[in-house]
């Protein structure tokens, strides 16, 4: 008789799937408690934040806000750049137009004030002025003032008046009662540069209750519409 092989052993599926299972099985447990520790430590973490901001409101209950600071409106235009130099250029001209050598004797009337009139201009426009028939709009007071300083503030004056659109001032020049000669060295000047500005169209010595002799009143030309 042929001799038969040897039996083979042989293991179920199942018994074999025994071990994987009791790892996965572990592998889950090991999963679900991690699981679970996390959720507790975030429990405990929003207790911890509740807890915080119960402590911080009941610290600053009674606190009162501070206002709002004030903000600047970017919705309004920035000023433009102030040109220096054009501005230094435009007093230089200035300085340089403004003679204190001009001969003014034959522009000024013969009278008591020595009062001044453009060509054109009757006698009377000077002694409404003379008389306050004009409303004096500005003032300038040239106290205490070098020639220079006098010079452009003069200038100055006059522009922003003509922009403003007055049409008569006062400009007090003094008396020079505080000069060493006790004489007003400013008048002279003043009268010598009012004639030289063309919006000046004429002067006059003011009244003694607006000044006298160490004052002046000055009409000025219209606006051109």
């Amino acid at each position: 008789m042929p001799r038969r092989p040897p039996p083979v052993a042989t293991v179920s599926g199942f018994e074999a799937l025994k071990p994987l299972a009791r790892d996965l099985k572990r592998e889950a447990e090991a999963a679900a408690k991690a699981r679970e520790e996390a959720a507790r430590k975030a429990r405990l973490a929003a207790q911890q934040q509740r807890q915080d901001a119960d402590v911080f409101r009941a610290e600053v209950k009674d606190v009162v806000p501070l206002a709002p600071p004030a903000r600047a409106d970017r919705s309004l235009p920035r000023p433009l750049p102030v040109p220096l130099q054009r501005l230094a250029d435009e007093q230089e001209a200035l300085r340089a137009s403004l003679s204190d050598e001009i001969d003014i004797e034959r522009l000024l009337e013969t009278d008591e004030s020595l009062s001044f009139r453009q060509p054109g201009l009757g006698i009377e426009v000077v002694r409404k002025l003379r008389r306050g028939e004009w409303t004096v709009q500005g003032q300038l007071d040239l106290h205490g003032l070098r020639s220079e300083e006098a010079r452009l503030a003069l200038v100055a004056f006059l522009a922003d008046a003509m922009t403003r659109e007055w049409r008569c001032l006062r400009v007090i020049h003094g008396k020079g009662l505080g000069s060493l000669n006790k004489e007003p060295v400013l008048k002279g000047k003043v009268l010598k540069w009012l004639v030289q500005r063309d919006e000046v169209m004429a002067f006059c010595q003011a009244r003694p209750n607006d000044g006298g002799s160490g004052a002046l009143l000055v009409l000025l030309r219209g606006a051109t519409r």
